[in-house]
């Protein structure tokens, strides 16, 4: 092997070790940021229910407010 390959070598095996690296962290990240958005869409769901729960249980209350006003 010539000289001067051994360390171009040595660079290169640190460059490819430093890039597994980071896609290890940017993999972990992607994860991380995956979970935290299937929490948060879960958790709208949840408020969006109870919303269209408390429009049902009005426009309920309203419509039983019209029928006794008709009495």
């Amino acid at each position: 092997m010539h000289p001067c390959r051994r360390p171009c070598l040595f660079a290169s095996a640190l460059l490819i070790g430093a890039l597994a690296g980071c896609g290890a962290d940017v993999a972990g990240t992607a994860a991380t940021v995956a979970a935290t958005e299937a929490a948060q869409a879960s958790q709208a769901q949840a408020q969006k229910a109870k919303i269209v729960e408390g429009f049902k249980q009005a426009q309920d209350a309203g419509v039983a407010r019209a029928a006794s006003a008709a009495d």
